[in-house]
């Protein structure tokens, strides 16, 4: 049951606690999405890493040397899981393409090419007086 304010309530007058919405992008491939969070996961922690080693280091802690020596190795593997994404995201429209639609302009310019070499192949068997072509090899004929 939908009101003038345009939004839809339930049963009781109630509104439901989320609409619907058609997504505005499409989701990413299942491979990009899965490198995408492990990359954000990583970073994450290499962010709190690097703020353990700030606050030991103020506070003079034995614990900062090795926390900055993981921060910088958390860091390396942060840049290579972000990598990892975009790699991944290269590799999966490579081996399956951005599925596109040729505009109307492509698809009529096409479809008129294509006439036109009909259109030839008519005139060019016409040229022959009627007479067919040369049989295939092996004497099959289509």
């Amino acid at each position: 049951m939908d009101h003038e304010d345009g939004g839809a309530y339930l049963a009781g007058g109630r509104r439901p606690l989320w609409v619907e919405e058609p997504a505005a992008r499409r989701r990413m491939p299942d491979p990009v999405r899965t490198a995408a969070v492990r990359a954000v996961i990583i970073a994450a922690v290499t962010l709190i890493q690097a703020m353990v080693a700030f606050f030991c280091a103020m506070a003079g802690a034995w614990f900062a040397f090795p926390a900055v020596l993981s921060t910088v190795a958390s860091t390396v593997v942060a840049t290579w899981a972000v990598l990892d994404v975009w790699v991944t995201r290269q590799v999966w429209v490579q081996r399956n393409g951005v599925r596109s639609q040729p505009s109307s302009t492509a698809r009529s310019l096409r479809r008129e090419r294509r006439q036109a070499r009909r259109q030839a192949r008519r005139e060019a068997r016409g040229a022959h007086d009627g007479r067919e072509g040369p049989s295939r090899v092996g004497g099959a004929a289509a």
